[in-house]
């Protein structure tokens, strides 16, 4: 499977609030020879049980050093144990992330907390001419509260910019079965 770098899609819910956001990224990924509809809900699962080992990893370090600032971790749920029984409703949470926003093919997640906001995007499309060719793509947008923020977000960054791109393949591999 093939992930590249996008632009922003604008189809995205998140789209009209662009101008907003201090950070966007998007990458997508093709999900071919997928022959069975695909339920959004799906989508948002797999997000939660596909990430890979070493990003689950770093996201538990993320948790340790960030609990001591006071700043919001999601370790107050099980989040494989949530995962399981995820409808993808608004207002419905796994771990750290809520659900924001939800439409037939898109799924919002994030978090809003005193130093940033974040969402990211689940963007799921069908493709008309090639009835058994799908791609996903996973926007992210983070808006700054503070220089807390933008010193929190810059060790990050690099790391979300390979965790997204190894996520999306884990996530076509899991919908692919």
């Amino acid at each position: 499977m093939k992930i590249k770098k996008t632009e922003f899609p604008a189809t995205s819910v998140l789209f009209k609030g662009k101008n907003d956001f201090d950070y966007i990224d998007s990458f997508v990924g093709d999900l071919p020879d997928c022959h069975r509809k695909i339920d959004i809900a799906e989508i948002g699962k797999a997000f939660f049980t596909s990430g890979p080992k070493w990003g689950k990893k770093m996201f538990a370090f993320r948790n340790k050093v960030v609990g001591l600032l006071g700043l919001k971790t999601g370790s107050e749920t099980d989040q494989l144990k949530d995962a399981e029984h995820f409808t993808c409703e608004v207002g419905e949470r796994v771990g750290l992330f809520k659900v924001f926003d939800k439409t037939e093919n898109e799924i919002i997640l994030g978090e809003d907390d005193k130093h940033l906001d974040f969402r990211i995007s689940l963007l799921f499309n069908g493709h008309q001419n090639l009835p058994d060719h799908h791609s996903l793509t996973i926007s992210t947008t983070v808006k700054y509260h503070n220089w807390l923020g933008v010193l929190y977000f810059l060790p990050v960054r690099p790391f979300h910019k390979l965790i997204v791109p190894a996520l999306l393949k884990n996530i076509a591999g899991e919908i692919g079965k």
